[in-house]
């Protein structure tokens, strides 16, 4: 069961598994399970829905530990799929906050890489809704990983995964602690040709190599019961190939030069088939912690940084002649800050929390392009170039920062009633410079027994993203084949909203558990991103104002061996006139959307998930698990009469695991469990489409992985 029942208002679950080791160094395990719970109780979520992912759900999901962080995701309510591993939550285009051990990682540029990778996680939660005031930035999700360490994941693992299309997966991990010190580190390297989806329907992608590797280490000092130290520091490098798509018409090329024996030299026979470009994109990042806890007070500080960087390597050629450019394109981003939450139990009915996050900033982009220039004598009012192309060289780079305060009272009136308000104050001064207070209200009613009612309102503030912000200078691509056919860029805005959410959940029988949740956002400068160019990174626009609503519906069973669930949700996200990045949008759209709503490119009407799973022999040394998911979706939005007028055809996947576990397999002391595993993505290999190709800010088009089948083993000791 990869959820485990939604939460409204209570303190997130804290791992059980924390007391679950070897009885060496029993007062630090207990005291570190002490500092767990104290950890997890600054942040709460009173009146915000949180989905639960426990370990023992995670190692359920189709690949376990081996599989993407995002198809864990996607067995939340509200989390739609989309092209190069996004996922939209609640109709927000991507404004997830990753959190590790309760601390916020600034955004980076990374597009198609997962920085964090689920064998990170002993744990996590995803929590949505009207959210508490400690939650600032990135709102529609949180995503808080609780990072594997020494004494809930003490011990050695080391794997071997792959299968189809040359994947090839090793990993290993280490724990332990000792006295007052406990540490864990994780890597893996992936090489496949999955690396990104596929342009076309058939069951290979063309040029898909991808080559990469993933770090997490973790060391801990709990210096007493009321203080620890801890220092986690991460690694993310990937490298890419494009898929290409064939058939593609050449768009930048006269047919009277490119008949001459000159052009054939220059150009050759290009094929889009074979063009060969290329993505690299590398992060690092680093968290230092301390915890204290004194008396009724406690918290957390914690200073971060994280660097990230993005290079896209044209085909000098191909591109050119198919877009009219080829762009070497480079962007980096430098963060480093920090943030600091606490809690303080002022009496039995208030419990107060307060903090801030502060983090400086530097973003740098450069632009190597080719380009034909535009000739004079053009015919039929059609522009003719130039078959030399002209070199273009761009760069900015701007110093910001963004900082935000609140403060909180969990106030308990009466018996049952929760009511959590508060204030939070935002700023940003970066390419753009803004300031908003933001109030926030969330009641929580028991009236009986396993059952609450929510209802809660925040006002949100969320900076563009800084990765995604360039100064293009528009004026060096006048009269050449890259030229836009609108020369304004406002800067991108913050967006403001007005998020509204209420919901109910209800333990039916014990072991089961169902929840119903309905939101709805009114939102002034509407934050969106897309590709407009063939390097596929990520432009921010704003429309000036957006509306998102729907509702969500999940449920939840476990018993013994047995653990099953289920939702589906349903959303609509609309925008209109668009003001910044207008150079991105052709003459057509823009003006259509000035004055007409529009559905957001990655607006999907109906999302749902589903699974479930039983382990045979259970309560053996050797345990067989059998495990399934589904994820069904309507479609993303394409094209049609009108701008993302049109939707994608609906569909839904089937996924499948078995996993057979072995105690003691070798009779030999020092190896643990050793554990074979089969599972199949895609299993009645169905041909889907995510991406048309065609909708607002949509690149090429982009098919679901067809089916694959992948094996591993691995040894615990």
């Amino acid at each position: 069961m990869p959820v485990q029942g939604a939460t409204v208002g209570g303190e997130k679950k804290v791992p059980t598994s924390v007391t679950e080791t070897s009885r060496v160094g029993e007062d630090h395990i207990i005291v570190n399970a002490h500092l767990e719970r104290a950890r997890s109780a600054l942040q709460s979520s009173t009146g915000a829905t949180t989905y639960n992912f426990s370990r023992k759900n995670i190692e359920k999901i189709p690949g376990g530990d081996n599989a993407p962080l995002t198809a864990v995701l996607l067995q939340a309510p509200s989390v739609a799929q989309d092209s190069y591993g996004q996922i939209h939550i609640r109709g927000d285009h991507n404004e997830v906050q990753f959190r590790l051990d309760g601390v916020a990682l600034p955004e980076g540029v990374s597009v198609f890489g997962q920085t964090l990778m689920t064998r990170f996680a002993h744990s996590m939660s995803l929590t949505t809704g009207a959210l508490p005031s400690e939650y600032g930035f990135l709102q529609a999700g949180v995503i808080d990983i609780n990072t594997k360490n020494g004494f809930s994941d003490s011990g050695g693992n080391i794997s071997i995964y792959g299968g189809a299309r040359d994947y090839f997966m090793p990993s290993a991990q280490y724990g332990g602690h000792k006295g007052k010190w406990d540490w864990f580190g994780t890597g893996d390297f992936v090489h496949n040709r999955i690396g990104i989806e596929n342009t076309t329907p058939h069951f290979n992608a063309l040029h898909d190599l991808s080559n990469q590797y993933h770090f997490l280490g973790h060391v801990r000092y709990t210096a007493d019961a009321d203080t620890r130290v801890s220092l986690t520091t991460g690694v993310a490098n990937a490298e890419y190939q494009l898929p290409n798509n064939p058939g593609l018409q050449r768009q930048f090329a006269n047919p009277s030069f490119l008949e001459s024996s000159f052009s054939q030299r220059l150009y050759g026979n290009v094929d889009s088939s074979s063009l060969n470009e290329h993505q690299k994109e590398i992060t690092d990042f680093g968290i230092l912690s301390l915890q204290k806890e004194l008396g009724k007070l406690s918290f957390q500080t914690s200073g971060v940084l994280r660097y990230s960087s993005l290079r896209y390597s044209p085909d000098p050629i191909g591109d050119l002649i198919y877009n009219g450019i080829a762009q070497r394109a480079a962007r980096a981003v430098f963060s480093t800050g920090s943030q600091t939450d606490a809690t303080w139990r002022v009496a039995p009915k208030h419990t107060v929390r307060f903090g801030y996050q502060a983090y400086v900033e530097r973003n740098t982009s450069k632009t190597d392009a080719n380009v034909y220039a535009q000739s004079e004598d053009g015919t039929n009012g059609q522009p003719s170039y130039s078959p030399i192309p002209v070199n273009i060289h761009d760069g900015s780079g701007r110093t910001g920062w963004v900082y935000g305060l609140y403060a909180q009272d969990e106030w308990k009136p009466v018996r049952n009633l929760t009511i959590n308000y508060g204030l939070r104050f935002d700023g940003v001064d970066e390419y753009t410079h803004a300031k908003q207070v933001s109030p926030r209200i969330n009641i929580v009613y028991r009236p009986w027994h396993g059952g609450a009612f929510h209802a809660g309102y925040s006002r949100y503030f969320t900076p563009p993203p800084f990765e995604a912000v360039s100064g293009v200078s528009l004026s060096k691509y006048r009269n050449t084949s890259a030229s836009p056919a609108i020369f304004e860029n406002t800067m991108a805005k913050a967006e403001r909203d007005h998020y509204f959410d209420s919901g109910f959940s209800q333990t039916i029988l014990p072991g089961w558990h169902a929840s119903f949740d309905a939101y709805v956002k009114l939102a002034k400068n509407m934050i969106d991103e897309g590709q407009f160019g063939s390097p596929v990174i990520l432009s921010v626009f704003n429309y000036r104002r957006g509306q998102v609503h729907g509702f969500e519906f999940a449920t939840d069973y476990t018993h013994g061996p047995w653990n099953v669930y289920g939702n589906f949700a349903w959303s609509r996200a609309i925008g209109k006139n668009i003001v910044s990045g207008q150079w991105n949008f052709s003459a057509d759209d823009f003006s259509y959307i000035q004055h007409r709503w529009i559905h957001l490119d990655h607006d999907q009407r109906w999302t749902a998930s589903a699974g479930g799973s039983y382990t045979f022999f259970h309560q053996t040394g050797h345990p067989l698990l059998f495990s399934t998911t589904m994820v069904y979706g309507s479609g993303l939005r394409a094209d049609g009469a009108v701008p993302n007028g049109a939707s994608v055809p609906q569909y839904a996947t089937f996924n499948l695991a078995l996993v057979q576990s072995f105690k003691d397999l070798f009779h030999v002391s020092f190896l643990k469990q050793t554990q074979l595993r089969l599972d199949v993505t895609n299993l009645f290999d169905k041909t889907y489409m995510l991406r048309s190709g065609s909708g607002i800010g949509v690149g090429a088009p982009q098919y679901g992985l067809r089916r694959t089948i992948l094996t591993g083993i691995s040894q615990s000791f």
